[in-house]
């Protein structure tokens, strides 16, 4: 019998690469996660000998835990939103400073099928990629286009890999 994946093959597979390429560099992540609620860790973790790589996830889906969790500022999220580049920009220096880890990734977003706006639809995630001892961080929206809440939430996992990726 071939061995049973909980998650789809395109995900593990860049899970596998994103656990090899940064084993490779002796290099470390954490993930702050929102909309995608441990899916990033949970591929992640899929990953025989996932644990000499992932430091740590934080999922942090609501403001407070934001706030708590990683120390991003109420009048930021109050501002900007939780969807924000802002905001995941904070999330994953949040994620940084509360790990040991030597890069963090941050995904915030609206899954759907409710709560999007015209300024920020159904689909509208950000990501944030964070580097330890340097200040720059590289926050980004997208919109990724989704049939339901599954793709929408799949397709920002993938993107969230990816970033990962040294």
């Amino acid at each position: 019998m071939g061995k049973q994946l909980l998650f789809p093959t395109d995900l593990f597979d860049l899970a596998e690469r994103v656990i090899t390429e940064n084993k490779a560099l002796g290099r470390t992540i954490a993930v702050a996660e929102s909309c995608t609620g441990g899916l990033v860790c949970a591929a992640l973790t899929e990953v025989p000998g996932s644990s000499a790589v992932l430091e740590r996830g934080f999922v942090t889906y609501s403001n407070e835990s934001k706030q708590e969790m990683l120390g991003v500022q109420p009048d930021l999220i109050e501002a900007f939103g939780a969807v924000s580049p802002a905001t995941a920009w904070a999330m994953a220096q949040g994620a940084l400073r509360q790990s040991r880890a030597d890069v963090a990734v941050a995904i915030s977003g609206i899954a759907g099928p409710g709560g999007g706006t015209e300024l920020k639809p159904v689909g509208t995630v950000v990501f944030a990629r964070a580097f330890r001892g340097d200040e720059e961080v590289n926050a980004e929206q997208q919109h990724i286009e989704g049939e339901d809440r599954a793709a929408v939430r799949h397709q920002a996992a993938l993107t969230a890999l990816n970033l990962l990726l040294p």
